[in-house]
């Protein structure tokens, strides 16, 4: 399973990183293109670049499906769970269950619909055309304006996405149906500042309304012999 979490954090940062690194590219491209520089300018007017607009978009569309499936597993969609916490222990481990098959449900029929659409959309023919196979009446598929790539490419995302975040709504259920835990993400967390403060820093010595003193140690500027 530690497999396919890296797997699924990896795509998503080649994915994010992708993205950026083309859209910086085309700003960098576009805004220099417009500047009088010879020679300079002339090469790069010779690059085309009409294309990144369309692949991010890919990219981000690809993005947001795996990175659903990331958010289930690690707790960080946002639920409105105001009434099932007012419940019973027992009667909120049902709709917290119902929940999540729900969502197996939805996510399952989409990446079902999804794989017969992608297939009807040219894989199918790619497929066929791979094998060697006859082709008979069977469709080509369209492709995208700028890269002229296979749509059934593109929207396989669908597919894939859909399926990846269905199986992590049947891996939490069953997390929780086991042990009564469920993902947490401490949206007020931020990576690299765990590390314990320097012991001349009292962040509870603030000579203010707004931090709490610490009972067990004295404030810094007491220790130092006062306050100025």
């Amino acid at each position: 399973m530690k497999i396919l979490d890296r797997l699924e954090e990896g795509i998503i940062t080649l994915l994010m990183g992708g993205a950026t690194l083309i859209i910086f590219l085309s700003v960098i491209h576009r805004y220099l293109a417009g500047l009088s520089i010879p020679g300079l300018q002339d090469w790069l007017l010779s690059l085309n670049f009409s294309w990144a607009q369309e692949l991010c978009i890919i990219l981000f569309v690809w993005m947001a499906k795996f990175g659903a499936a990331y958010g289930v597993r690690t707790g960080i969609h946002v639920g409105v769970d105001v009434l099932i916490n007012r419940l019973s222990d027992r009667n909120r481990a049902r709709f917290i269950v119902f929940g999540l098959l729900a969502g197996a449900l939805f996510t399952g029929v989409v990446a079902t619909l999804g794989a017969h659409f992608v297939w009807e959309n040219g894989a199918h023919y790619a497929l066929l055309h791979v094998t060697g196979a006859d082709l008979g009446e069977v469709p080509e598929g369209p492709t995208t304006p700028d890269l002229e790539w296979p749509t059934w490419m593109v929207y396989s995302a669908i597919p894939l996405g859909s399926s990846l975040m269905c199986f992590r709504f049947l891996q939490v259920a069953w997390r929780f149906v086991r042990s009564g835990e469920l993902p947490h993400h401490d949206h007020g967390h931020v990576d690299g500042l765990d590390a314990p403060l320097p012991v001349d820093a009292d962040v509870y010595g603030l000579d203010d309304n707004l931090h709490l003193r610490d009972l067990k140690h004295a404030p810094r500027d007491d220790r130092q012999g006062g306050r100025p």
